[in-house]
């Protein structure tokens, strides 16, 4: 058991961020659905009642990214007006939704419906999920829980693979259900995050909540000093105009954040991992690979190197910090996709490439995603923000990177036709390095800070940015 200064203890902290992310899990198999099963629905036993087209399977796939991002605003507003706690239960319940509708009646209509159920609940895992979990959370816990999210996705996206390839269409849905049922039923007895509390003046029970999530008594003096610095933060706020999107663009410190973190999600969009994992094949023959991967080995194989990648940085997040990790990642990342474009220009000319060199480029870069890129931006980004603009700034900055990739995945085969198979990997390189040089130069280290202090960072360097030009 971990302890907080020989006080206390973390568990409770771990079983409410574990619960709030079974939506992330539930996520994860909503994404992997489609693989495993597009053979059934193109079969002539189709739950359909006929085979469907390629086209078909397409608008039923993309169905779930086109409303995601309808999904992030929603929820943003529902983080603060009804409370994180509240947010994620109505996550769970459009998930469920989503399996109903599956089970009761499937056509390729149904099929997008209830495919855009999810997307409006992906819209929210990103959203909610990542501050209820920071907001919950005391200092030296927030990197670890943090990581939660891309782990049990990707723990999700694991077992869909396994489930689908082994049960039937209709007992994959009966287990996948019950999650988001679960997760109902068990979020009605969790707490309300202390700064929302805080925020509708029910101080006592923020104080008693805080006490409850690290095992102390609510006259603890660390408890104490922890509601009053909510308390303090939340009537400064409270004597400010009501803050909207064009209140943060006019504060610097906030604009400043806001801007930080929409670059973050351009490398972090347009990092090219997903691109890999969605085209791995064709990656592997342009490269020159001239050994065949099973299908199934070759699904599941990206899925366990995340999972361990992503392991890897719960184990060291809060030891290392943000801002090292991040660049280690983009760096690792930026020389193998950098590497994997000298192969396919290799190839072409006819010169051998070693068959294990691509594929361990490959997942070096998809473990660098599940390891820093992806995780690492929502942890700085709950980090940076006060309670009072968080959901805001998250919800901007979520729907900007669903937009990213969605823009990695479109320009992906226009590119390869027009400039060659090497040339997504030369910009995915560039990209990656330009993250290096973002996040070395402008990103703040935000470990073990309190959100006054990163408040401070962000202020000093637009002063010092100010006294610069005078």
């Amino acid at each position: 058991m971990v302890k907080d200064n020989k006080k206390g203890h973390t568990y409770i902290q771990w079983i409410f961020a574990l619960l709030a992310n079974i939506t992330l899990l539930a996520y994860g198999m909503e994404c992997g659905w489609i693989s495993p099963t597009t053979k059934i629905l193109q079969s002539e036993a189709s739950p359909t009642g006929y085979p469907l087209s390629d086209n078909m399977v397409s608008w039923i796939a993309s169905a779930m990214s086109m409303s995601a991002i309808f999904g992030v605003s929603l929820y943003s507003y529902i983080a603060d007006a009804f409370g994180r706690r509240i947010g994620i239960i109505l996550i769970a319940i459009p998930e469920a939704i989503s399996w109903i509708i599956k089970l009761s009646y499937s056509s390729t209509t149904t099929l997008i419906i209830s495919r855009m159920f999810a997307g409006l609940a992906a819209g929210g895992c990103f959203n909610i999920v990542p501050m209820y979990v920071k907001e919950i959370s005391q200092d030296d816990m927030r990197g670890v829980l943090g990581t939660l999210p891309m782990l049990l996705q990707t723990v999700g996206l694991l077992i869909m693979y396994i489930i689908g390839a082994y049960l039937s269409y209709f007992t994959v849905i009966w287990v996948v259900l019950s999650l988001p049922i679960l997760t109902i039923l068990l979020l009605l007895k969790a707490p309300e995050s202390p700064a929302f509390l805080v925020n509708r003046g029910k101080i006592n029970e923020a104080i008693e909540t805080v006490a409850f999530l690290r095992g102390l008594e609510k006259d603890d003096k660390i408890v104490q000093s922890i509601v009053d610095s909510m308390k303090k933060e939340d009537e400064h706020f409270k004597t400010l105009p009501n803050i909207s999107i064009l209140s943060i663009l006019k504060e610097h410190s906030w604009r400043h954040g806001l801007i930080l973190c929409l670059f973050c999600f351009v490398f972090h969009g347009l990092n090219g991992s997903y691109a890999i994992m969605t085209y791995a094949s064709t990656i592997l023959i342009s490269t020159g690979v001239k050994f065949d991967i099973s299908p199934e080995i070759q699904t599941l194989s990206f899925p366990i190197v995340i999972i361990i990648s992503a392991l890897a940085l719960a184990a060291c997040v809060e030891k290392c910090g943000r801002k090292p990790l991040l660049v280690g990642s983009y760096l690792i990342s930026a020389c193998s996709m950098t590497a994997i474009a000298v192969m396919m220009v290799l190839q072409k000319q006819v010169i051998v490439v070693p068959s294990w060199l691509p594929v361990t480029t490959m997942m070096l870069a998809v473990a660098m995603y599940g390891g820093g890129i992806s995780p690492l931006p929502y942890i700085i980004m709950t980090e940076m923000f006060s309670f009072q603009v968080r959901a805001k700034v998250v919800g901007i900055a979520v729907t900007f990177g669903w937009l990213m990739t969605f823009t990695l995945v479109t320009i992906y085969t226009p590119m390869c036709n027009a400039f060659g198979q090497f040339s997504p990997f030369v910009f995915y390189g560039a990209i990656n390095f330009g993250g290096v040089i973002f996040t070395a130069i402008f990103i703040p280290e935000t470990k073990g800070k309190s959100e006054e202090e990163i408040f401070e960072i962000l202020s000093k360097k637009k002063d010092t940015k100010t006294q610069n030009v005078i």
